[in-house]
């Protein structure tokens, strides 16, 4: 297991172990046959994702635990960029490393989602939906220059692995760019964008420790994915 996979469980168990409270940031352990409706948001990234799992309604949502999601194999640098580890090869090796990254993506990715999801259901929450907010959705073959087309394809090949891995748990799932996140949020929460910031900082004490933007947006999307 990589160190971010390591962290992942690590977080899930301590705070299960300790058991949920409003407002003290401990996972939430439901009561023997008591299952929890929740949605997770994922805010992701390069190889990896942040996770949150949102419970609750969309009036009075709470947010019950934060994870690092691995989407690549940390034994195995390239996976993480995979279409820059091959931007300077010959057009068959590269195919053929890339083919085999592509393949180490998918293999983690789907691995990591149904830990993720066990874990989630071990605690008493049922995930139902789930909402990804990505940087951009551009289509890599219009980008020019070589290196930004690479981190476009990269991009790419973590939504879509990881939408794929949802969607294959049984979960619906919507995809949304950051920059359009709060209006898109605002619309679908029926909340000005102060209304939803306020929110989101509440739903940072709830967890505690680290809330930065990657946490908020990933919160931001399980709050909408409850709706």
């Amino acid at each position: 297991m990589t160190q971010a996979g390591q962290y992942t469980r690590m977080l899930n168990a301590n705070q299960a172990a300790a058991g949920w409270q409003a407002g003290k940031g401990k996972l939430m352990v439901a009561k023997k046959g008591k299952v929890v409706q929740a949605a997770v948001g994922l805010r992701v990234k390069s190889g990896w994702a942040t996770a949150v799992l949102v419970v609750g309604s969309v009036d009075s949502p709470r947010a019950v635990s934060r994870s690092v999601v691995d989407l690549s194999d940390e034994g195995d640098p390239d996976s993480r960029q995979p279409y820059h580890a091959v931007l300077e090869m010959n057009e068959e090796e590269g195919a053929k490393l890339l083919k085999r990254l592509e393949k180490v993506v998918e293999r983690v990715t789907n691995r990591s989602v149904t830990d993720l999801l066990k874990d989630y259901r071990n605690t008493g929450s049922e995930v139902r939906a789930a909402g990804m907010v990505v940087g951009s959705t551009v289509d890599p073959a219009s980008i020019p220059n070589d290196h930004i087309r690479a981190h476009a394809l990269e991009g790419q090949l973590f939504r879509t692995a990881l939408e794929n891995a949802l969607r294959a748990s049984g979960l619906q799932c919507s995809v949304i760019v950051e920059r359009e996140a709060y209006l898109r949020a605002a619309g679908v929460l029926g909340k000005s964008s102060e209304d939803l910031k306020q929110t989101l900082s509440e739903l940072g004490r709830q967890v505690g420790g680290p809330w930065r933007a990657d946490e908020k947006m990933a919160a931001l999307a399980g709050w909408m994915a409850l709706a």
